[in-house]
């Protein structure tokens, strides 16, 4: 097999390799970005199992 081929195997499988990293990695950040808008805008709801009375509460500051 002439070698020019297997290196353009190589190079194929290694640009494959890179493309599935970088797929996986912006996943993972839009995954982030998506829970932080959520959690800025209120939609994720926080366990507030461990707090004490009235902590999570509205606050009322009319009075």
């Amino acid at each position: 097999m002439d070698m020019s081929l297997v290196a353009a195997v190589m190079m194929q499988k290694a640009g494959a390799l890179q493309q599935q990293i970088a797929t996986t990695t912006l996943k993972s950040n839009l995954d982030m970005q998506k829970d932080t808008v959520l959690t800025l805008l209120g939609g994720a709801k926080q366990s507030l199992a461990n707090v004490g009375p009235g902590i999570g509460n509205n606050l009322n500051i009319s009075a």
